[in-house]
């Protein structure tokens, strides 16, 4: 069995997150070993939350992994909850990072044109260098533009995407996913580049409603993916269809909660998509 580390923030209530990451990626077949990087009360989505910092804690857990000679097949981060923590990060790479594992970065840091609430302006910068050292990054449109400089739009064409894509890239990962891309109504999907020149895109249909955490869940249903064998788009069109599933049975649910998706509920689904895209 696989067993990958994800490094990202508990946020106790909210269902996004490490409350995501582990129970998917566990649901998949892989194990899920887990490095919290702050404990929230709840998602900063809430109108009140608490947020405790616990980047003193990444270095001794790292140092007993090494003594323990722990490895990993991939490495997974999320949300970090500081520009000191982002160099840490870094730190955790080349510590464990190898030609034989994958990193995969999702700098969850921004949405729809603005940064997170608890974020600097200059944040952005220190989480670039998060993403320079990761094999494949996931970022949606509003985090590219923050890492790349270029001009946010909520109306743009194919040549847009492409630029921003090549821009990801000079940060110096391997693969740029952009999640959220969308060329015509009601249809919504990714699009990536590699340094080899692969290109490749998928779209599904768009929800009437959104939810907070469908980045998180998007970006463990591919870790999962990837480390049960399934190439990159594969894995990538298997996450999108999953959250597309946990976004319109939420909406459907007479007990869903405004604060994330009811993910939970669709696991066999997901178990089943990718067992049909493991044996097609």
């Amino acid at each position: 069995m696989k067993r990958i580390v994800t490094l990202q923030d508990i946020s106790c209530i909210g269902r996004c997150s490490t409350t995501v990451a582990l129970p998917v990626i566990s649901a998949m077949g892989v194990e899920c070993g887990i490095l919290p990087t702050a404990v929230l009360s709840t998602h900063t989505m809430f109108q009140h939350f608490t947020s405790k910092d616990i980047s003193d804690q990444i270095e001794p857990i790292s140092e007993v992994w090494e003594k323990e000679k722990i490895t990993f097949d991939g490495i997974y981060t999320g949300y970090l909850a500081s520009k000191e923590q982002c160099g840490q990060i870094v730190d955790f790479f080349e510590r464990f990072g190898n030609d034989r594992n994958v990193i995969l970065a999702d700098p969850a840091m921004a949405d729809n044109g603005k940064l997170y609430p608890g974020f600097e302006e200059d944040f952005p910068a220190a989480m670039a260098k998060v993403c320079a050292k990761a094999d494949i990054i996931l970022p949606n449109i509003t985090e590219a533009c923050l890492l790349t400089g270029m001009e946010y739009r909520t109306a743009y064409d194919e040549s847009y995407i492409t630029e921003l894509l090549k821009r990801l890239l000079e940060l110096g990962c391997h693969t740029a996913v952009l999640t959220g891309v969308s060329y015509e109504e009601d249809k919504l999907g990714f699009a990536y580049l590699d340094r080899d020149g692969n290109t490749g895109s998928y779209f599904t249909r768009e929800c009437p409603v959104s939810y907070h955490g469908t980045g998180d869940l998007y970006a463990s249903a591919a870790v999962g993916g990837i480390m049960r064998g399934l190439d990159l788009k594969d894995a990538l069109a298997l996450a999108a269809d999953f959250v597309v599933a946990c976004i319109e049975a939420t909406d459907q649910s007479r007990e869903a909660r405004w604060y994330g998706v009811e993910f939970e509920s669709q696991i066999p689904v997901l178990c089943s998509m990718l067992e049909k895209r493991m044996n097609p």
